[in-house]
């Protein structure tokens, strides 16, 4: 059961992050906060990695080219994940889109059977639905259903998509460094998946947007602390996929949203709506059941 609690942290640390970078958005734009996640979760990454192997005592892990081909495809597909969240932003129709994006944990069970052979029992299916549902419930409201159009159906299902890929291929790494221990797999694909997109988003920024790379840089103070909460909440989700299918996961990582209901609700002091009471209400079902389900 230490997956559950490690994705329970990691929810946590992940409604923290976005609570900072929201923060950090009107400074840095869209583009910047988010990129922030990456550039700044970087060197925490690496300490984890270095206090994991002096707990440890052991060397790094061998790489072979199984968890290069499938950190290669974590990493990317994270990063174009996020740039068509952005796209979906700059065209002002990402609350459109939210109800697409909450379909990840359906596809993140599609592709885990097809692509990693994980079982997946009907029961668990349901499971699954039944918390997609109450996310769904909570996140949309009917205005956002009439407006959009096509383009941002078909971002948000890509980007679901481009996410599901990102968590697939992560627990797929991990299991092709074939150790009998969890900790220290996971924070070394965890280290090797964010130097790689460090390395790519640095070069991006100094070819293409170096106005933004310097607004970062001057924002580091906060950016750190963004960076920490990122990094930390991705080495949650790494302990626990190496521990659990990503299916599970992902699907129990959705009270991230009634974190976030519980945020605007006492600090906020946002009213909790009927259908967002249903909504939270039939996600923790999907939840508890996802949980008594995996083995």
């Amino acid at each position: 059961m230490l997956w559950v609690i490690f994705t329970l942290l990691g929810a946590a640390g992940q409604t923290a992050r976005n609570s900072l970078q929201r923060e950090l958005t009107p400074r840095l734009g869209a583009l910047g906060a988010t990129l922030v996640r990456f550039l700044f979760g970087f060197p925490f990454a690496l300490l984890f990695l270095a206090a994991t192997l002096l707990w440890t005592g052991d060397a790094l892990p061998a790489m072979n080219g199984a968890f290069a081909g499938w950190t290669l495809v974590g990493a990317f597909t994270q990063i174009g994940a996020t740039a068509l969240m952005l796209l979906t932003m700059e065209r002002r129709s990402f609350v459109v889109t939210v109800a697409y994006l909450k379909t990840e944990p359906l596809l993140v069970a599609l592709l885990g059977v097809t692509l990693l052979g994980e079982r997946l029992t009907a029961p668990m299916a349901v499971a699954i639905l039944i918390a997609t549902l109450g996310v769904a419930m909570i996140s949309v409201k009917p205005k956002a259903l009439t407006g959009g159009g096509t383009m941002a159906v078909l971002l948000g299902l890509s980007s679901a998509a481009l996410f599901a890929a990102s968590a697939i291929g992560y627990r797929g790494a991990i299991l092709a460094l074939h150790r009998t221990d969890y900790v220290l797999p996971a924070t070394f694909s965890l280290a090797t998946g964010l130097t790689l997109q460090t390395v790519l988003l640095l070069l991006w920024l100094l070819l293409f947007k170096r106005q933004t790379l310097r607004a970062i840089l001057a924002q580091w103070k906060p950016s750190l602390a963004a960076g920490f909460a990122g990094a930390a909440a991705s080495e949650f989700w790494f302990l626990a996929f190496a521990l659990a299918t990503a299916a599970s996961v992902r699907t129990l990582a959705l009270v991230e949203v009634v974190f976030a209901q519980g945020v605007s609700k006492f600090v906020f002091k946002q009213k909790t709506t009927l259908p967002e009471a249903a909504g939270i209400a039939l996600l923790l079902a999907g939840a508890v059941l996802i949980v008594k389900l995996t083995p």
